[in-house]
């Protein structure tokens, strides 16, 4: 089983956007579903971050990274989880 790791990099702090990670991204965002296969996992990571207000804000100098990996990788609580769902909506 596949998650999602959504991370926003800005291009001043990262130009190279495959040398995002979780260290040096603005934004790190875990999608709460899982997947069986890496392209539906990539294609709901963005789907899933287009539709906060997150992803349509956006700064001209940010550009998103979608990272699929299995879900025994990551280390988010679900108290973590909750928290991060509800800034995501305001």
């Amino acid at each position: 089983m596949l998650t999602a790791l959504i991370l926003i990099c800005s291009l001043a702090d990262t130009p190279n956007l495959a040398d995002c990670s979780r260290d040096n991204a603005r934004h790190v965002v875990w999608v709460p579903e899982t997947f069986n296969n890496p392209i539906t996992c990539f294609m709901h990571g963005q789907a899933y971050i287009a539709d906060t207000t997150l992803g349509r804000n956006l700064g001209s100098d940010e550009r998103v990274r979608v990272l699929c990996m299995p879900k025994r990788t990551t280390a988010l609580s679900d108290e973590s989880a909750v928290a991060d769902r509800r800034a995501l909506r305001r």
